[in-house]
């Protein structure tokens, strides 16, 4: 039997190491920490549950698949919750808007904000709809080795103008300023800038619309581990807690892995689920190919990085849904700051996820676990002091979601502590502390990314957020099945 080593347990990793191992080749997981997930980590403190992220479950039958590939079921390991609204949108002069794939609820809140708009979105909703066929039907799975398979798919990519943004598209549509957010700040939740990310990304209302969004009871980390099971119940090895410090290579192929304790194990292939930095500039440092590959990304955008504050506190609160986006006076300002200029403004926006709203069983009865996301530049571009930073901006955060919702929050937090940028550098090699790795750029998408396969060592392959098609639960997954589909090709 032909043996792989995935290295990193998060959800590229898992997915890329089931199905391998539904495949027939002997899998070994690799995890630099004590628990998997990556970005999906998780931590229990004082009773509460706190999920690092993702929030959002879209396409559960991506993950579905997963199961399938051995005859079993998602259902075995993982319930999902359908959470309803998606989002509820908060503008400062007070004005909702919820946001789900209920069509004359949705329909009410347009016209509630904007009545001409109503047929817009309607223009709209077919455009999204194509760009989902085209852009995550046909191409989601499918790896870009070489320029051939990107001039193969330029028609469709000009058909539906994939140079634009996905702000600039969406106002082709709406006229509404505040309905052209509602409907273009998704891009956020992958790392790009609706003000510069292609329009492609318009898919994702038509994933979401089809699909759903969810929530696995429990938390993102219940999924994490049911993926964690099943790849365990197929026969798969684990090592946990032990990282990988170097790939082994040979000419043109990579030969093994040694980890930090001393183990070294051989392998016909290898994927790396870590960091794209990272895995080429430190994993494979010792080869001309992981030189080579690392002043290349040197050059590349990389996507903005995250400060969140994770708080549990005393109280229910029914009337704040599961997801809220919080704007703040600003849109496109506030994202020329983050995105261009790297400084840290005195407004933001924020992303309020409320999970026991939907599931009280990740907080102790009669309280709440939540956490407050802020997006900020990376650490290439913001190179502050984030241990003198971090305090004082997290009570900013917490100051503003207690003036809109929670007047009396500090009195009520039972636990709390926040995760900058140098976490993610810390504690997932994040190069520059980004959370996204690559930014979705148009010109750092599918062959522009890093590919699925290394173009030179030929038994060596990536998964997760860096290669193609991007960040996200049905990104990542999607990067899985299409590096899959070389792997168990290259090892038959």
């Amino acid at each position: 039997m032909k043996r792989a080593c995935v290295i990193g347990a998060g959800f590229g990793g898992l997915a890329l190491a089931i199905r391998l191992q539904s495949g027939g080749i002997q899998t070994t997981l690799i995890e630099a920490r004590d628990k998997p997930g990556g970005r999906a980590y998780h931590w229990q403190r004082d009773g509460f549950t706190f999920d690092a992220g993702p929030t959002v479950i879209t396409d559960p039958a991506c993950l579905e698949e997963l199961w399938g590939l051995s005859g079993h079921k998602l259902s075995e390991d993982v319930e999902l919750m359908p959470v309803m609204p998606f989002y509820r949108l908060n503008w400062p002069d007070g004005t909702n808007f919820d946001y789900s794939n209920d069509e004359s609820s949705l329909r009410a809140e347009i016209a509630k904000i904007s009545p001409r708009d109503v047929a817009g979105y309607e223009e709209f909703l077919g455009y999204s709809a194509g760009v989902f066929e085209e852009g995550y039907v046909k191409l989601g799975a499918v790896p870009f080795l070489d320029f051939a398979s990107m001039i193969k798919a330029a028609p469709a990519l000009a058909k539906y103008q994939a140079w634009r943004s996905v702000y600039s598209m969406v106002s082709k549509f709406i006229e509404s300023e505040k309905l052209r957010e509602a409907f273009s700040f998704h891009t956020l939740l992958v790392g790009g800038n609706p003000m510069n990310t292609s329009a492609i990304y318009a898919l994702i209302h038509k994933l979401e619309k089809d699909g759903g969004v969810w929530w696995a009871k429990g938390g993102t980390n219940r999924l994490i581990a049911g993926m964690l099971t099943h790849f365990q119940r197929i026969g798969g090895e684990v090592r946990m807690g032990d990282p990988v410090v170097r790939v082994e290579t040979l000419g043109n192929r990579v030969t093994g892995v040694h980890t930090a304790s001393g183990w070294h194990g051989n392998f016909d292939a290898v994927a790396s689920n870590g960091d794209i930095m990272h895995t080429y500039r430190d994993l494979l440092g010792d080869s001309a190919t992981g030189k080579k590959r690392s002043r290349a990304l040197k050059r590349k955008k990389f996507s903005p990085s995250l400060f969140v504050v994770h708080f549990g506190i005393e109280g229910t609160w029914p009337g704040i849904p599961h997801h809220m986006i919080l704007f703040g006076p600003r849109y496109k300002g506030l994202l020329d700051d983050i995105y261009q200029h790297g400084v840290l403004p005195q407004d933001f926006s924020i992303y309020l996820h409320h999970p026991t709203v939907t599931d009280p069983s990740v907080a102790p009865e009669g309280m709440s676990t939540f956490y407050a996301l802020v997006p900020v530049a990376n650490m290439g571009k913001l190179p502050v002091d984030w241990a003198e930073v971090g305090p004082l901006l997290e009570k900013r955060i917490l100051d503003e979601v207690g003036r809109r919702l929670i007047p009396d929050i500090h009195s009520r937090i039972v636990t709390k502590f926040h995760y900058a940028p140098t976490d993610f550098a810390a504690d997932l090699s994040a190069y520059q502390g980004a959370a996204f790795s690559l930014e979705p750029l148009l010109t750092q998408s599918a062959w522009f990314r890093a590919h699925n396969r290394d173009d030179d060592i030929a038994n060596f392959y990536l998964v997760g957020a860096g290669t193609h098609p991007g960040a996200g639960i049905p990104g990542v997954v999607g990067s899985a099945k299409a590096t899959a589909r070389l792997m168990l090709e290259d090892l038959q």
